[in-house]
């Protein structure tokens, strides 16, 4: 939604303010320095990206769009989960816990919490380290390395498409440049022309400097910077699992355990203490 309506305040302050001071909106349609511009800066994305995030950018759009889906809700129902499994874990032993990670679809206890378990990525994650505590884990220190190394490879993998974009923006003032070095080039060749048709190809070979800035300040840049905030949002997501599981496996009740992932959240979204207490204390029975 934000990113649809700065978009919109960017295109209306330039351009509102060029008709205002009398410019001719027609000018600006050059079809061909757009080509210029645009393929250019996607053909040196293709040359510098790997085939993942090439094909990862369209999806990377609509994550964009969609903005972070971690909100305090979503956290309230995280930290709900945890705490279930680890008050099922202490009342019953951390072996209690192998049949709800082995097919979590299938999980009774996973079901009461939809939001969480339609993110598979996320729930393999989770998974994955629960199941090592059926396996006999008990060393914290020794899987938070695992667990930190693993959420550093994967915020590194979705980066790079952010990063890739922040580099496209970084390109096109100088591919503006160069579509207006062509128009000057095409002016040149006009210069018998009276003064009306030259100022014509004047103003189109400018306008090629123009879109190139206008198009990285204005928007591929900032697009960089939201999905780049997008993805580091999925990290602290992870990260907060990672806090209460270390905390789980260190011993401490599952109220405090969550308690643990909690204080780590972004003071934005992080839910109050009596907030928890109280949608743990109102979660259904087993």
């Amino acid at each position: 939604m934000f990113v649809i309506v700065g978009t919109a305040v960017v295109l209306i302050s330039v351009l509102g303010g060029y008709i205002g001071n009398g410019g001719e909106i027609g000018v600006l349609i050059q079809p061909f320095e757009w080509l210029i511009i645009l393929g250019a800066a996607f053909g040196s994305f293709i040359i510098g990206n790997p085939k993942n995030v090439v094909l990862g950018f369209g999806k990377a759009m609509v994550t964009m769009l969609k903005g972070s889906r971690h909100n305090k809700a979503s956290y309230l129902e995280l930290l709900s989960l945890l705490y279930s499994l680890f008050k099922l874990a202490k009342t019953k032993g951390d072996l209690a816990l192998e049949s709800h990670v082995e097919k979590p679809d299938d999980s009774s206890l996973f079901q009461k919490f939809p939001n969480f378990s339609a993110d598979h990525h996320t729930l393999e994650f989770l998974c994955d380290y629960l199941r090592l505590l059926t396996l006999g884990t008990n060393n914290a220190h020794e899987v938070e390395a695992v667990i930190d190394a693993e959420i550093e490879s994967h915020h590194h993998e979705i980066a790079m498409i952010a990063d890739a974009i922040t580099l496209m923006a970084d390109a096109m003032p100088a591919l503006g440049i160069v579509a207006a070095v062509l128009g000057v080039i095409h002016t040149m060749g006009s210069i018998t022309e009276p003064p009306e048709v030259l100022g014509h190809l004047i103003g189109a070979a400018l306008c090629g400097t123009f879109m190139g800035v206008l198009l990285s300040y204005g928007f591929f840049a900032p697009f960089g910077r939201n999905l780049d905030l997008v993805y580091k949002a999925e990290t602290d997501y992870l990260m907060c699992i990672k806090s209460c599981l270390l905390a789980h496996m260190m011993g401490y009740a599952p109220q405090v355990s969550i308690e643990f992932g909690r204080k780590t959240l972004p003071p934005h979204i992080r839910p109050s203490f009596m907030e928890v207490e109280e949608t743990v204390t109102n979660l259904p029975p087993d």
